[in-house]
């Protein structure tokens, strides 16, 4: 991969231009063990995200990753990808882990290509299949690690959001509100008809478009925090004005206060970057290190 704004030569894992300092800004939730997974909280000042394993499952088998790339002040890309594992197949927690590094790498080095972003979308949820699927055991049936996936690319024009399976993204400007995914869900069963899994048909994501407007906040969330919030309006009412790390916790906190049955994650992104006075500690170049 190449830097955006010098055009040296940079690793991913360095998650900086060594040449000119651009941060490319990686986080992702840590693929430690469960504890590690319990809570985990990353703020790169132009998104932040909770994820959090809640208050009644055993470990946390949400995973999220994103990265800001190029400068700081004027990001030429915000890439955000979710993903919750599910629950009734085996390492359920390894297969959103799995899911989202595979994705979110994908999506940023098409970017750094100047790829369009729908097809960085698009290559971004093929390597999900592709490294969920190398988690298959084939000699046990009917227990395939499973995710389901949502991603969001952010450009100074455009939000381009792709999405399998019951993750959502949402856009939450007041009355403007409104839910950008639709469920590939059986509403009477719940039952999730698509998924990311090593059993799964690796059929394109959904993808949405929303053109740069009026300010507002893109919400990526898990189940854990959309069954307490279903519809944009209700979100769009416990969504403060505060940064994006605070507004991330504060609805991890909701969710956690109405029950927390389910794994909760929130990655909160304002947009238009221009719209938005970044405040934050840390640097950019922070992830689980």
């Amino acid at each position: 991969m190449n830097c955006p704004e010098c055009g040296d030569a940079v690793d991913p894992a360095d998650r900086f231009c060594e040449g000119c300092g651009v941060g490319l800004g990686f986080s992702r939730t840590p693929a430690g063990g469960p504890a590690d997974r319990d809570r985990v909280e990353y703020d790169l000042g132009r998104v932040a995200g909770v994820s959090d394993r809640g208050s009644v499952r055993a470990r946390n088998e949400d995973s999220m990753a994103f990265a800001v790339i190029g400068p700081e002040r004027a990001p030429h890309a915000v890439a955000v990808v979710v993903c919750d594992g599910v629950g009734s197949t085996a390492r359920a927690d390894e297969a959103s882990q799995a899911a989202v590094d595979a994705a979110l790498l994908g999506i940023v080095e098409c970017l750094l290509e100047d790829k369009d972003p729908i097809e960085a979308t698009v290559y971004g949820a093929a390597e999900a299949y592709s490294s969920v699927r190398r988690l298959g055991r084939p000699s046990v049936p009917g227990t395939a690690p499973s995710s389901t996936f949502v991603s969001a690319v952010a450009t100074n024009s455009e939000i381009t959001v792709g999405w399998i399976g019951d993750s959502r993204a949402y856009w939450v400007a007041g009355a403007q509100s409104r839910q950008l995914t639709t469920d590939d869900a059986d509403p009477v069963l719940r039952a999730l008809t698509r998924w990311v899994g090593a059993d799964a048909t690796p059929d394109p994501p959904h993808v949405a478009v929303v053109p740069a407007g009026q300010p507002g906040r893109l919400v990526v969330c898990s189940d854990g925090l959309w069954n307490y919030l279903p519809t944009a309006e209700k979100l769009a009412e416990a969504t403060s004005d505060a940064q994006p790390a605070i507004i991330a916790a504060e609805l991890t906190a909701l969710a956690l206060e109405r029950g927390g049955r389910d794994n909760i994650t929130v990655v909160v992104m304002p947009y238009p970057f221009e719209e938005v006075a970044v405040k934050r500690n840390g640097s950019a170049r922070s992830s689980s290190d």
